[in-house]
């Protein structure tokens, strides 16, 4: 209660301080409003985004079973404070799906917060972050929910991705040749994933990227965006390799899934690493995106809170996705994904197949997808699911 009071009189408090600003009126898709300081020494974009899925499953053997769900519905705020140099960005969730987790780890309150991060210029090329947002891991994840070029992101990001973390980034890039531009980044936070307030356990994580744009920049940072609405006149290729080492990392997946604690309290700690290899293709509608992710651990086993013997989640995954813009903004997508678990962990590897069709109204602004997949367990239930999503962003 106390946090969306706090919510709302954040909003009244920006409606009723346009009196005193430069003003703005935004386009559809550009925010809400925009809000600028007198002195120009401020700025802050106001904008919020719904997300609505209705889903559908049938197992091999089971009843089908349907739902309905807000999938996200968040508020952002963006902008610069007392230089253009010095840039924030606040990303606040109120779905369920958005503020689960709540535990002992996070004061057992909703996890609201989803990215709260400043980003410093601070010389030529170099920009320091420092807060939590996401970390440079699998292009999919980096790729926002908002951009999608399916319903939602794959099950190699489910299980392998490292998600958001507290903590600092320093982020670069450069020019070889007039075209040809790498991008580097470098990330050290807590481990634990977003929202902990009781860390911190185990060791830090370490996070490095290298990106490879050899044709130049895309249209609109469409690198780090599904399909290709910008129809780019010419072949642009963005080839991406990341590292991730969680040192003495105390969860099930790097800093992600559940802790690794035993009856007595106590954690299990083993290093961690994970391996992202991915690219992005895009010309004139035509796109193309293919991740692998391969996870390791020193100490692969350990007791968990019921005294039964349970393993880090390591193994493999590759994901490759495809799709062609039509005429009037519709589009075909497929999806294949494969995922081999490690034999210690016990886990039926999966192979999933999707067929997705898009229709972008506003670009990914206002847009409606739906997508069926057939997912293929080893030795298990085969799934058929249907999804049908209404995506709009102010």
């Amino acid at each position: 209660m106390k946090l969306n009071s706090l919510l709302i009189a954040m909003l009244l408090f920006a409606i009723t301080s346009i009196r005193g600003q430069e003003n703005q009126s935004p386009k559809f898709g550009k925010g809400l409003f925009n809000l600028v300081g007198k002195d120009s020494t401020f700025t802050m974009k106001i904008g919020a985004r719904m997300q609505f899925l209705a889903i559908s499953n049938w197992e091999d053997g089971e009843a089908n079973e349907s739902n309905f769900l807000v999938r996200r519905a968040r508020l952002k705020f963006n902008g610069f404070a007392y230089s253009p140099k010095l840039k924030y960005k606040l990303e606040l969730g109120l779905s369920n799906r958005d503020i689960s987790g709540a535990s002992e780890y996070t004061s057992n309150a909703p996890r609201y917060i989803l990215d709260a991060v400043i980003k410093w210029n601070f010389h030529e090329n170099f920009v320091l972050w420092f807060g939590q947002t996401k970390l440079p891991g699998n292009r999919e994840r980096v790729i926002s929910s908002a951009n999608l070029q399916q319903v939602d992101r794959s099950l190699l990001n489910s299980r392998f991705n490292i998600d958001r973390d507290l903590g600092i980034q320093l982020r670069h890039h450069f020019n070889i040749t007039d075209t040809f531009i790498i991008k580097e980044a470098l990330a050290i936070s807590q481990g634990e994933g977003r929202n902990i307030t009781s860390g911190n356990l185990g060791g830090h994580q370490y996070t490095g990227r290298l990106e490879f744009l050899p044709f130049g920049d895309f249209a609109s940072q469409g690198d780090y965006k599904g399909s290709d609405l910008k129809r780019e006149p010419t072949p642009k290729l963005a080839l991406g390799v990341s590292y991730d080492f969680n040192n003495n990392a105390v969860k099930t997946r790097s800093n992600q899934g559940d802790y690794m604690v035993n009856e007595e309290g106590v954690f299990h700690e083993t290093n961690i690493s994970t391996l992202y290899i991915d690219a992005m293709f895009k010309y004139q509608g035509i796109s193309f995106m293919a991740e692998y992710a391969d996870r390791n651990a020193d100490d692969v086993f350990f007791t968990n809170e019921e005294g039964d013997i349970d393993a880090v989640q390591i193994g493999s995954a590759i994901n490759l996705q495809a799709g062609y813009l039509l005429k009037k903004d519709w589009e075909i997508s497929g999806r294949f994904t494969n995922i081999d678990w490690d034999k210690l962990t016990g886990n039926a590897n999966q192979s999933q197949y999707t067929l997705g069709v898009s229709k972008y109204i506003v670009g990914h602004k206002l847009k409606i997808q739906s997508d069926i997949s057939h997912l293929e367990v080893t030795q298990g239930n085969n799934e058929l699911m249907y999804r049908l999503q209404f995506d709009i962003h102010f």
